[in-house]
């Protein structure tokens, strides 16, 4: 056979299900191919074989791959990954024979021959060997954005194709980074996917598109659908926050989408953002922040968030904290879901108490509040020198602006009276001076002039400044609302670390008294 001219292959894209979404080039040349190859399972039917059916003539040659496995265990030696490579190999074979003796041959594929497609297995194989054409093929993502009546991505919203065998964390992780997503492969594992969509706040707004373009094609949301009932040619498509404003219309007349049933309502999210930078931000604040559409809080808190296309951003002052509250549970209310943002942990001398107490007014009753813990101050503070906050210890903020600075010292003295190690927030600015020098004359009367204090100044910017110096030592002229105090107890040590810098920490024991 060495004088017949090599044949070629012609990876070919039959769209979503339709035989009406075969392009005119993809039809024409299954006509006139010598052999039509196309993929099974074990059964023998194959979707992309009756799609392509009405194109066909008499006298092809028809090349049947079976796949040995689909979901079920194999015996091979290498497990699944081996039996679907000696598989491809073997099907490489069958077809590059046919190539040999000069024949055209059409590789049949669902969707494009290039975008999770059986093909491109076949083409790595032989494209070094032989002549290879790729006819591409409307999407499934296409499909499916066409049957839930709805766009995908607008302006400069990025779209992510996933697909669903991925981990649950995982997919939730990259549905929170993405505007818009398209899962594929959802048929073996619809419920984590489900978890992933709820946990990246993206479940409402996922539309469960099942065999798209065809007779029996199925729209529903995601979050309705029974991961028992999920066909193989199911996808679930998440529309961006600027492409999916307007409304969206199904194909199915028997199922609607959240839009469809009306406005639901929205929910809160009070999130703490860590005491600075990217760095100490949870994956769970991010996920949350990813998922809003809007975002409220003080306007520098508001500045670290990353901007996000179709994310409104509300920021204000740091004195109107119950407005701020009442704002973002109305937008709620009407159906938004909102992130409030805080510096460190919303549930400490942040945001989180004022959401919740709005939110016990009547009007607000069904709005959802969650809070999202940040890392504190006081414990990015601590870590810069060890484990001063070891043992026992109490927060305390210096600031009266919300509670009389009797209160302040009676807790205070309370605190330093129990031998308790100390963590001081807001302890002076420029307007409120007096209050760190009485704080440091009470704190004296009760602990050592020698006792550890460690002072932490914008940590976690570049302005970062950590000193430890004794109680005796502290110069309350050095002290602004930049800084955080950590006072140790009678039993916190001090030392050095290699590199030259102080070393605190507090140990877990404590000494025994008399009495026991």
């Amino acid at each position: 056979m060495s004088g017949v001219p090599a044949g070629r292959l012609i990876g070919v894209g039959l769209g979503p299900g339709d035989p009406e979404l075969v392009t005119i080039k993809a039809a024409r040349l299954i006509g006139e191919a010598d052999v039509i190859a196309y993929h099974s399972a074990r059964h023998g039917r194959s979707i992309a074989r009756s799609i392509a059916e009405p194109y066909l003539r008499p006298g092809q040659l028809e090349e049947k791959l079976i796949y040995p496995v689909t979901t079920e265990a194999t015996d091979h030696p290498g497990g699944y990954a081996g039996a679907m490579s000696d598989f491809y190999t073997e099907c490489a074979q069958r077809l590059a024979a046919h190539l040999a003796a000069g024949r055209t041959v059409v590789l049949l594929a669902e969707g494009d021959p290039l975008f999770f497609s059986s093909y491109m297995h076949m083409h790595k194989r032989l494209a070094g060997d032989f002549e290879t054409y790729i006819v591409p093929g409307v999407t499934s993502v296409s499909a499916a954005s066409a049957a839930a009546g709805t766009p995908l991505v607008e302006g400069e919203e990025v779209l992510t194709v996933l697909p669903g065998t991925l981990p649950s964390e995982v997919l939730a992780e990259r549905l929170a980074g993405t505007d818009a997503a398209a899962i594929m492969k959802v048929s073996r594992n619809f419920a984590g996917i489900q978890q992933a969509l709820d946990k990246s706040g993206r479940l409402g707004a996922a539309i469960y598109v099942e065999r798209a373009s065809t007779v029996r094609e199925r729209t529903a949301p995601a979050a309705d659908v029974d991961p028992d009932s999920v066909a193989y040619m199911g996808i679930v498509i998440v529309p961006g926050p600027v492409a999916a404003q307007g409304p969206v219309v199904h194909s199915t007349a028997h199922d609607q989408s959240p839009q469809a049933r009306g406005p639901a309502t929205g929910r809160v999210d009070v999130v703490g953002l860590g005491p600075a930078g990217s760095e100490w931000l949870t994956p769970q604040a991010s996920q949350v922040l990813a998922a809003a559409e809007h975002i409220v809080g003080y306007g520098p808190y508001v500045d670290r968030v990353p901007p996000r296309p179709g994310q409104q951003r509300h920021a204000s002052d740091n004195k109107v904290e119950a407005e701020r509250a009442e704002f973002a549970l109305e937008l709620a209310r009407r159906g938004s879901r909102v992130a409030v943002v805080s510096s460190g942990d919303p549930g400490v001398f942040a945001m989180a108490t004022a959401v919740l107490e709005v939110a016990e007014q009547s009007e607000y009753a069904d709005v959802d509040v969650q809070v999202v813990p940040g890392l504190t101050a006081a414990h990015a503070v601590a870590s810069r020198v060890g484990a001063p906050l070891g043992h026992d210890f109490c927060i305390l903020s210096l600031s009266d602006r919300l509670k009389p600075w009797s209160i302040v010292e009676q807790r205070l003295r309370a605190a330093a009276a129990a031998d308790l190690v100390i963590a001081i927030y807001n302890p002076a600015s420029k307007t409120r001076r007096a209050q760190i020098i009485a704080a440091k004359q009470l704190l004296l009367q009760h602990r050592s002039p020698n006792t550890p204090v460690v002072v932490g100044r914008a940590v976690g910017t570049p302005d970062e400044r950590i000193d430890v110096v004794t109680l005796a030592e502290l110069d309350p002229d050095q002290i602004d609302m930049r800084c955080l105090l950590i006072i140790g107890s009678s039993q916190t040590r001090t030392g050095s670390a290699p590199d030259g810098s102080r070393r605190v920490f507090t140990p877990r024991g404590y000494p025994l008294g008399p009495a026991d």
